[in-house]
């Protein structure tokens, strides 16, 4: 319990968006008033998508998925930044994925998607800044660095945005806008992020 209560914003956001996840799954009218649209966003100014859309997802994979993420690597954010630097940091990179979305699918009125994925896509990067070379496994079993895993993550997301269709809704345009959002988001609240990246990868690579 004790390590619960050290990480209250990470615990809360994966609570409250699997509550609203679920919530939405049996109520369709929910997901559709607070899914990430881009006609309603362009026409009618429910800017209040670009948020909400982050705390509802496409089913129970697509969001265990998410929350895995975001509570592996959450915790520790959460711990380096505090809990003011850690929200800043997810809710801006949430919204940069949404505002990425919303650019790259401006003239498709219809497309909708859902998901925190490019809130969880800041976070992972954000991580990537502090601890670049920490040893990660990708699907569970294939170790490497989080920097490696940091860009698999996305470059994977990118190109599944790339294919025609959006994948049921899952938002996976959000990914790398979160992604920039979240880097530099992360680098505000504590500057002293970039300069661990550089000496880590110096230290690597600098012979």
């Amino acid at each position: 319990m004790e390590n619960l209560l050290a990480i209250p914003a990470t615990l809360g956001i994966v609570i409250i968006t699997v509550i609203t996840s679920i919530i939405a799954w049996s109520d369709r009218r929910i997901e559709d008033r607070y899914i990430f649209h881009v006609g309603a966003i362009r026409q009618h100014s429910e800017w209040v998508r670009l948020v909400s859309s982050g705390f509802l997802h496409g089913g129970a994979m697509h969001l265990f998925l998410n929350m895995y993420v975001l509570w592996n690597f959450g915790q520790y954010m959460e711990r380096w930044l505090g809990v003011s630097g850690y929200l800043f940091v997810y809710f801006v990179a949430l919204v940069g994925g949404s505002l990425w979305s919303l650019l790259e699918n401006k003239d498709n009125l219809m497309y909708r998607a859902y998901g925190a994925s490019g809130a969880v896509s800041g976070i992972v990067i954000g991580f990537c800044l502090f601890q670049p070379f920490a040893q990660l496994s990708l699907f569970f079993a294939i170790p490497m660095p989080a920097v490696v895993f940091g860009f698999l993550y996305i470059a994977i997301s990118a190109y599944f945005s790339s294919q025609e269709g959006n994948f049921g809704n899952i938002g996976h345009d959000a990914h790398l806008g979160g992604a920039i959002a979240g880097g530099i988001a992360t680098v505000l609240v504590e500057p002293r992020a970039w300069t661990i990246f550089i000496e880590s990868l110096s230290s690597i690579f600098g012979g």
